[in-house]
């Protein structure tokens, strides 16, 4: 029973098929010559590649193709990226309004920064908290001058009002000394 008759060739199965090896003077032992190679022979047989090639000029995806001009695609400055994101989320208002915060001594001055801080911001009330009961009469003595100067910082109309809280202080309503319905204490702590 011989091979001819099974349709097959009589070709020895291990020779590969093709010319011949020849010997190549860039060959490297490292495998980057077959490396390359591969990629070049894998780029342009995927069928992105091939699409690309197809793509005319007036294609509407040509904002896609990277070319020689800029697109949205290529690196940014962090600046231009930061404020693109602010602005599309809408957190101008927010970093500014928090940015005074950290700036408060600087906007009231240190002697009234070193008795009130600010807590909160929202639909246009600033609430400030103080140390004590006498500067929360001065800071709403002084709050006309300060919303002038925030609204200077911040944007005519951003701060309509300040809400001045005095110091927290302890409360009698449960534990073992309180009473029910009693007067609580007479003292304003300060």
């Amino acid at each position: 029973m011989s091979s001819e008759h099974d349709g097959e060739s009589s070709a020895p199965p291990d020779l590969p098929e093709g010319p011949p090896p020849t010997e190549d003077p860039e060959h490297r032992d490292d495998g980057l010559d077959l490396a390359r190679a591969l990629t070049r022979a894998t780029a342009r047989s995927t069928p992105a590649a091939r699409t690309t090639r197809r793509r005319r000029p007036d294609s509407p995806s040509r904002g896609r193709v990277s070319g020689a001009h800029p697109d949205d695609r290529d690196p940014q400055l962090l600046d231009t990226t930061l404020h693109r994101l602010v602005d599309d989320h809408g957190w101008e208002l927010d970093l500014r309004v928090h940015g005074v915060f950290g700036r408060w001594e600087e906007l009231v001055g240190a002697e009234v920064a070193q008795h009130c801080t600010p807590e909160s911001f929202a639909d246009g009330r600033l609430v400030v908290r103080t140390d004590s009961t006498a500067w929360a009469t001065q800071l709403r003595l002084l709050a006309p001058a300060v919303v002038r100067r925030l609204n200077e910082e911040l944007g005519h109309g951003t701060v309509t009002a300040i809400d001045v809280q005095g110091p927290h202080l302890p409360t009698w309503t449960k534990g073992p000394r309180s009473v029910r319905d009693g007067r609580g204490p007479r003292d304003t702590y300060g």
